[in-house]
């Protein structure tokens, strides 16, 4: 089994010229070049008759043959090749892993699955495969709520000696904020796009009010609360300060997250980008239990405590940066304490409008955008190859495909949504597919040659372009 960390010590980094990584250098066009890299029909995981249907249609209408080549292997991945669906006591259950880790994170398996939703209401089989990650996660919350990744079944992991309170059932447990956010998010969009309340069920309730609990635990008002975590390890960020709990908070209403998205620690473990993240799906978590379930009760709990988190942010986590004026500061303590960057992996400043926390016209939010793509970020990384953000979990001046993604996705402005789709275009290292990182002057050598979150991503881009700035990809 690899982790995320021990897969850059193992190996991942691939080079230019090796045959096992499929690695050719940029530029290098084989007779074959735009041949499917999808597994054979028989082979594939999950078969959407909607998602092939759409495949088909986009393909038609892009010029660029590479681009379509790119989507065509991208955007069906997670059904390829990460998912596991089955019916157990009558209900569906999807296991979604994350690529080469065989494991499911709440995060990344709500991510994976997300940009298949608009294609719900016309394949019924895609309907209950989602609706299935849905019942799988509530299981995995009601197991762990501090848990941010699972395995099958209760086989134990390599992680078992983590100074924690490890179970059978738990991959790994770094206590994340947006670990409990995504699978609302999943939840509030197969609700408002199916309609259907199937898996809505009294285990889905208690899974969500253990999600509240765990929040207003992590407010930290009471003390420490139930979580801390250490790892025997030489990399820091993979293992917390103050004893396992994490550098001091001042308790002014925010949400500790004593890991990122990326899974490393936290400095200030106010995790700016996920209280925007919390608040926002407490909300939506409100509504849900307020119109499907009539728990009158837990939606005013829902709605006060996103309040709490609102005026927190508000109140602690601005800043008048000397060249930016007001902007948002990524880790905050309450103390006054501030730290300056954005990372890659979402939720990140950067990506607050995607997720709907923050309009992309706010100025607040631009101020933030402005900082993040200048000097000043010192995960901002500019080189041959294209720019973007990197992230402290990857090598050095890396820029992951993510940020430019997510940049595109963010972005009104026709130029710089060209420029970044013409990076991703070139930076795959000839493979067709998205990857975790790569160096700024040279795309060879990147990390993560399958990272399914990444390339649905993309096929999410392309398709959002294709539906609202078509003329963008007939060039």
């Amino acid at each position: 089994m690899t982790t995320r960390r021990d897969f850059l010590k193992t190996g991942g980094l691939a080079i230019a010229g090796l045959s096992l990584s499929g690695v050719r250098a940029p530029g290098f066009i084989m007779q074959d070049e735009y041949k499917s890299k999808r597994p054979l029909p028989g082979e594939r995981k999950f078969t959407s008759t909607a998602i092939e249907e759409k495949i088909a249609g986009i393909k038609k209408d892009l010029k660029d043959k590479k681009l379509a080549w790119i989507f065509e292997n991208c955007f069906p991945n997670t059904l390829d090749t990460t998912v596991n669906f089955q019916m157990i006591d009558g209900k569906p259950d999807t296991f979604v892993i994350t690529g080469d880790i065989n494991a499911m994170w709440l995060r990344d398996s709500s991510a994976q699955v997300f940009p298949y939703l608009p294609f719900a209401n016309s394949d019924d089989k895609l309907k209950a495969l989602l609706a299935g990650v849905i019942n799988r996660q509530n299981k995995c919350i009601l197991i762990d709520p501090y848990a941010n990744a699972f395995n099958y079944g209760p086989t134990g992991s390599e992680w078992d000696k983590d100074l924690t309170e490890m179970k059978p059932e738990l991959h790994e447990r770094k206590w994340e904020v947006d670990s409990l956010c995504y699978p609302i998010r999943l939840a509030y969009g197969y609700w408002k796009t199916t309609g259907d309340t199937s898996c809505f069920d009294d285990n889905w309730l208690k899974a969500m009010k253990l999600v509240h609990q765990t929040f207003v635990q992590q407010q930290r008002k009471h003390g420490h609360g139930p979580y801390k975590f250490q790892r025997v390890t030489a990399w820091q960020s993979d293992t917390v300060a103050g004893g396992g709990y994490g550098n001091p908070i001042k308790p002014v209403g925010m949400i500790c997250s004593i890991f990122r998205p990326s899974d490393d620690a936290t400095i200030f473990p106010f995790l700016v980008p996920s209280n925007y993240f919390a608040a926002h799906s407490l909300t939506q978590l409100s509504e849900m239990a307020s119109e499907i379930k009539h728990d009158r009760e837990f939606a005013e709990r829902c709605t006060a405590l996103a309040g709490e988190v609102d005026t927190a942010l508000k109140n602690y986590a601005l800043s008048n940066h000397l060249d930016f004026g007001e902007m948002i500061p990524y880790e905050v303590d309450g103390f006054g304490n501030q730290l300056f960057m954005d990372d890659t992996n979402v939720p990140s400043l950067l990506s607050l409008p995607y997720l709907g926390c923050i309009s992309n016209e706010d100025k607040l939010y631009q101020n933030t955008r402005r900082f993040i793509f200048s000097d000043s970020d010192p995960y901002f990384f500019k080189g041959k190859a294209g720019e973007g953000i990197g992230s402290p979990h990857t090598p050095r001046e890396n820029i992951w495909q993510m940020s430019i993604i997510i940049r595109a996705l963010t972005s009104d402005n026709d130029d710089e949504i060209r420029a970044c789709i013409k990076t991703l275009i070139d930076t795959t290292a000839d493979t067709g597919f998205m990857h975790e990182s790569f160096n700024k002057n040279d795309p060879s050598r990147f990390t993560r040659k399958w990272f399914a979150w990444a390339n649905t991503l993309f096929g999410e881009l392309i398709l959002k372009i294709h539906n609202e700035k078509p003329n963008l990809l007939k060039a």
